[in-house]
């Protein structure tokens, strides 16, 4: 027995084939990646809004 179930055994095993390239699907990186760059225009999004409203409070002044 090495502590996990056999659903987070199973899970893991697909992960691995897949980033080993044995299976196909979207690798450990790419998934990685994508939610980093989800982020990254999350950021960016934010900071114009907030760039926009003091440009807007300035200008109220």
């Amino acid at each position: 027995m090495i502590g996990c179930s056999t659903v987070t055994l199973h899970e893991g095993l697909k992960k691995h084939k897949v980033d080993t390239g044995v299976r196909d699907g979207i690798s450990t990186a790419e998934r990685k990646n994508k939610k980093l760059r989800q982020a990254k225009e999350i950021l960016r999004l934010a900071s114009a809004f907030v760039a926009q409203a003091e440009l807007d409070r300035l200008k109220k002044k």
